[in-house]
Order: structure tokens, then sequence, then C-alpha cells
């Protein structure tokens, strides 16, 4: 089927939207869409793949599913809109980056300019209906997205994968560890964070020591 997606990832994932269950996850999420309320704008619902292409990855960070809450979610995960109230578990990324490598806490929670620096910023369901968190976890995203990350996996190597709390971490098994950098911590919402294991886990300085080592460009946090 035909998928409005960065090129790259078009003829990456072609064999994908050809798949029996992304048709029906297709036709799934139109008619929440149409009937519903929902996040992120369609137009944007593949925007972490259109901002980062394929050959250009260098990080993933893998989140659960979108905002639920008007004018949040744009299709980056833990990433929000210009203007938009950081939520609390951008806060603590944005404490943790400037206790690990110095930088101001930015202006505004849009990460776009990460995406385009080569981080994919990738929720493991891509949309959701507003004001319920998971409403479209059993939907049929979570297939597609194991499958991205396995593809990854498979056909790239030095990616810093940046797994963020039990679900995250859930995903490990889809990752190469020989040819891959993993880095685990706690998630970074507060219930979480505030037990210990997110503060100090010195990920964002890790993450460019090892994009260094392998011939990258660092990221600037």
């Amino acid at each position: 089927m035909e998928v409005r997606i960065e090129q790259s990832w078009r003829e990456v994932l072609n064999e994908e939207f050809q798949k029996p269950y992304f048709a029906e996850l297709a036709a799934k999420v139109r008619e929440e869409y149409t009937n519903h309320t929902c996040y992120p704008p369609a137009r944007l619902i593949f925007n972490a793949f259109d901002l980062c292409p394929f050959h250009r990855v260098k990080v993933v960070i893998i989140g659960q599913d979108p905002y639920h809450e008007p004018s949040q979610a744009h299709g980056l995960s833990f990433s929000v809109m210009d203007g938009v109230q950081f939520p609390p578990s951008l806060q603590n990324i944005f404490k943790e980056i400037r206790d690990d490598v110095g930088a101001d806490v930015p202006m505004t929670g849009n990460l776009q300019r990460w995406a385009e620096q080569g981080v994919l910023l990738l929720n493991a369901t891509l949309t959701v209906r507003a004001h319920e968190a998971n409403s479209h976890a059993n939907l049929g995203w979570r297939t597609f997205t194991d499958n991205v990350i396995r593809i990854l996996s498979e056909k790239r190597n030095n990616i810093v994968f940046m797994l963020w709390g039990g679900f995250a971490r859930g995903k490990k098994y889809l990752i190469n560890v020989e040819k891959h950098k993993i880095l685990e911590a706690a998630h970074p919402s507060p219930l979480s964070a505030n037990r210990g294991g997110w503060f100090g886990n010195r990920h964002f300085s890790q993450c460019n020591n090892y994009l260094e080592t392998t011939g990258q460009e660092p990221i600037i946090w």
C-alpha cells in the first residue's frame, strides 16, 4: 500500500507496508481519526521518519506512545510542539543533559533539532486517541515499530539505542549488541526518576563518546 513517508524509509520498509497486518493497522487508524480526535495530526504520524532518513540514523530513543492532550504530540517521542509547557519526563531529560554535558535547558521542548542530527525519536505506538493514554497500543503499531528496530539493527552499524524504563528495555532482544551500543536507564518520568536510576546516567555524554569513537559526529543536545 502507498504510505506517505520519507523516501529512504519507503524503500527499506516497502515490504513491511505490503504485509496484511499493516493494511489492517492502516484501516483501524483511518477509522480512529475519522470518528475520534487523535494525535498527532495525521500528517505528522511518520514525522520521526521524515525528519531522520534511514541512512542518517545515529541514535534511537524509544518512547511508548504519543502525548494525548491537545497541541503536544507531533510525531517525535518525548518531544512537544513549540510553546507547549515541558511535560515532566522532558523536564527530567533536560535536567540530566544539563548535569551531564553542561547544556542549558532550552526554551522549547521541540526536539526536531535532535531528529535533524540523526536521532530517531521513535514511539512504539505512533498514534493515540485524545485523553486516553495507550488507547492505540493494540492496533498493530508495535508490530511495525518492532520491525523498524529489527531492520535498523540488521542493516545498519554503530547506532546508539537509548532504552529508558522497563517498556523500552523490553526491546533489547531486537538489537544486535555486537553491532550497536545499548544504554539502559530508568524512565525519566518523575515516578521512576525519583526512585533512582535516571539522574546521573550520563547517557548523553556516553552516546557522544561512542559516536566519536566510531567516526560519527556527536549530537548537540
